[in-house]
């Protein structure tokens, strides 16, 4: 379990193995810092819900699965609105950043903080951030209101802009100290919660009364800890379009085969659940799963069968799936983009080359291939309806936290709960597809594919067993 360097993890133990991981609370280091009354209390949008105020030891554990003599786990502290509050709203000036690549949702946060401040607790005082963690320091501002950010949930993409890199900490921290910024409120995948976690240890160690907040934003839904990333579902939705335009030209044609590429750089969940969603999909390749081309049980040998079967095919490969058979990429996968991701090779157009030169080389099946890539299609478009409410109770948890006093947390669904996560626990790792798990096994089941892993580790077997293998000896 990592953490911050400069910290350690609030960790809080109770009775039969109950562990919280908490997050960071100005009143750690702030001594008799002030509290105020919740104007929530007389606010009357609340006043009809009973018990509106999260107890202080409310929490949500972090697996709900047990047996009767499991130890009752890792919990983390439980999102809401809290009786009191540690900022008075004349004092607030919150600013809202955006930061890495688009994703469906990014406008609907941004809508919903700003409403959640100026209508839930009275926030005036709302900047953003213009063009990820540079516009910091380039001093490029927008201010934020209810009216102006009314209808910018009906569109794609993100009106403070967004971009790579550019952290630098202390200018950063510089900037939100001459600003007077109290609040700053950072959405942004695993990478941008690194710059957050640095920019929460600046601010703490200089003992500045600001609440530093992060809300995880990866349409892979490759960030640890939570239950899914806002964007992933509308990815998911929108996938189907691909899938069902590359099924329909692959069954009009003679041997058709669609290759669809779909956004999963470490992590193959958009094209898992997106081939399980669309049930036309023959073939699923995902990074967690390696696969070879050539050989028994190989790609080839099952696209070949499945083409003689049904006349037609459907491939969807992951971005990051198969990159180590890219003989070419071996040097562009140690360059690194601005946030520190690896470049990879576009595996789809790759793919779909292989499988052409294949097929020209045995000269007894024509194939007609169609490649689609709707990346950038689907990155743009605005949140689905689910998205939609879940973008809402994310940002409208980080507010509540910030005001509560809580600061260097993500605010994250957990077990179906909104919860305070610390940032040490969301960048520790990346949250992968297991493919010993029941789910891969339901991929596996709907496309009828071989796993390829398993396939080749039988065919090095049978190699084994030929006279001169030596691993019969072992």
């Amino acid at each position: 379990m990592g953490s911050s360097p400069n910290s350690k993890p609030k960790i809080v133990r109770g009775t039969a193995g109950y562990v919280l991981e908490d997050v960071p609370h100005l009143a750690d280091y702030i001594p008799d810092i002030p509290t105020y009354t919740n104007p929530l209390q007389i606010n009357p949008a609340y006043s009809v819900v009973k018990q509106y105020f999260v107890h202080v030891d409310d929490s949500v554990p972090q697996k709900i699965i047990a047996n009767k003599d499991s130890p009752r786990g890792v919990h983390f502290r439980r999102a809401g609105p809290r009786q009191n509050v540690y900022f008075d709203a004349d004092d607030v000036q919150a600013a809202i950043v955006t930061c890495g690549g688009l994703c469906p949702g990014l406008n609907t946060v941004i809508r919903e903080l700003v409403c959640a401040l100026y209508h839930m607790y009275g926030v005036k005082k709302i900047l953003g951030i213009n063009g990820g963690y540079k516009g910091f320091y380039a001093h490029n501002t927008i201010a934020l209101t209810p009216k102006n950010v009314n209808d910018i949930h009906k569109r794609g993409g993100t009106i403070l802009g967004s971009s790579r890199g550019g952290h630098d900490t202390t200018k950063i921290v510089d900037s939100i100290q001459d600003r007077g910024i109290n609040q700053v409120y950072i959405i942004g995948g695993d990478g941008t919660q690194r710059g957050a976690d640095r920019i929460f240890e600046e601010i703490r160690r200089r003992h500045l009364k600001v609440a530093v907040v992060g809300i995880p934003k990866t349409i892979d839904n490759d960030i640890p800890v939570i239950d899914r990333s806002f964007g992933f579902d509308t990815a998911v939705e929108e996938a189907q379009r691909a899938i069902n335009a590359a099924h329909v030209e692959a069954e009009s044609g003679e041997n058709g085969i669609g290759v669809v590429k779909l956004m999963g750089r470490y992590s193959g969940f958009i094209a898992m659940y997106a081939t399980l969603a669309s049930r036309d999909v023959d073939c699923c390749l995902i990074p967690e799963s390696p696969f070879h081309l050539e050989g028994p049980g190989g790609l080839f040998e099952y696209v070949e069968k499945r083409l003689k079967e049904n006349g037609h095919m459907v491939i969807v490969i992951a971005e990051g799936a198969g990159q180590e058979l890219v003989s070419e990429s071996m040097q562009s996968m140690q360059k690194q983009d601005a946030s520190g991701n690896k470049l990879l090779q576009d595996v789809g157009l790759w793919i779909s080359q292989k499988i052409k030169e294949h097929f020209s080389r045995l000269k007894t099946m024509h194939i007609n291939l169609k490649y689609i890539d709707p990346t950038y299609m689907i990155r743009a478009v605005p949140s689905n309806a689910s998205d939609n409410v879940y973008c809402t109770l994310l940002a409208q948890s980080a507010v509540h936290g910030a005001m509560a006093g809580y600061t260097g947390f993500t605010s994250g669904l957990v077990n179906g709960r909104q919860t305070y996560i610390p940032f040490y626990r969301i960048i520790e790792g990346q949250n992968k597809v297991v493919i010993t798990d029941r789910m891969w096994a339901r991929v596996l089941s709907s496309t009828n594919q071989p796993s390829f892993t398993v396939s080749k580790n039988n065919a090095e077997e049978k190699t084994g067993d030929e006279p001169n293998g030596e691993q019969q000896q072992q």
